[in-house]
């Protein structure tokens, strides 16, 4: 394998190429500057090397790794939900029976299909994600949602036939990652962001695992804190897990 003189290699199981490291303006909070160094694994990871890495705060973004740096900010937070520990509230046990009432889920592998690529826009779309982007082409979804350097899976939802969500989900040896979640905006009556991560949970506990990570909690960002809804939770805070519990 030929490694460019720019690439940078981090010592890791398996070894892993730094293949961007620039700051820039961060999406989520506009008077920051972040950091997100992009590693790429030198071949797919097994279930116990992923989990280690999240563990130790990583996510996932197609083929690539990312744990934040940023110069001068510590507003995202990793967090994740031990599902031993886990109790619903009473609006978020609503919104699941709800959901069962009349969502369908399936799951399989991922894919890159039309359909896929035109819900996500909806989504993006309809709750005005998009920030100047324009529409995602196949391509582009692809690289995003389509790739992936572990054991990755789809969970579909359909009502009455249609389809309506997908969340794209990676599997560790003891834990679940909720990577993302597209929905056609015409369902917001039925929770479903709320839904899906409980429908996770289920999985979780059907499968004998013990996490489910839910990606980065940002206090300060609106589409970021609706996380610490879910409790008991933990955050890693200055390289440790630690609980917050349901007051």
């Amino acid at each position: 394998m030929s490694i460019s003189p720019r690439l940078r290699v981090v010592a890791a199981e398996p070894p892993e190429l730094v293949v961007y490291d620039e700051p820039g303006p961060c999406s989520y909070l506009s008077d920051q500057t972040w950091r997100l160094p992009l590693r790429l694994p030198v071949r797919m990871l097994t279930r116990e090397e992923f989990g280690r890495r999240l563990e130790e705060g990583d996510r996932r973004q197609g083929r690539l790794l990312y744990r934040t740096a940023c110069p001068a900010c510590r507003a995202c937070e990793p967090i994740r939900i031990d599902v031993d520990a886990f109790q619903t509230s009473k609006s978020q046990r609503r919104t699941f029976k709800r959901g069962e009432d009349h969502i369908d889920t399936e799951l399989g592998p991922i894919g890159v299909t039309p359909d896929r690529v035109r819900l996500y826009n909806l989504h993006k779309q309809g709750r005005e994600l998009s920030s100047g982007e324009g529409s995602a082409s196949m391509e582009s979804y692809r690289s995003f949602l389509g790739e992936t350097c572990c054991e990755t899976f789809e969970m579909r939802y359909r009502v009455d036939g249609e389809l309506m969500g997908i969340a794209i989900v990676d599997r560790a040896d003891n834990a679940l990652s909720a990577v993302y979640f597209y929905w056609d905006p015409a369902y917001r009556d039925l929770g479903p962001g709320t839904y899906s991560i409980l429908k996770q949970v289920e999985l979780c506990r059907r499968l004998g695992l013990k996490y489910l990570y839910l990606g980065l909690f940002i206090e300060p960002c609106e589409p970021m804190s609706y996380k610490a809804r879910f409790l008991p939770h933990e955050r890693l805070i200055d390289e440790s897990w630690e609980r917050f519990e349901r007051e």
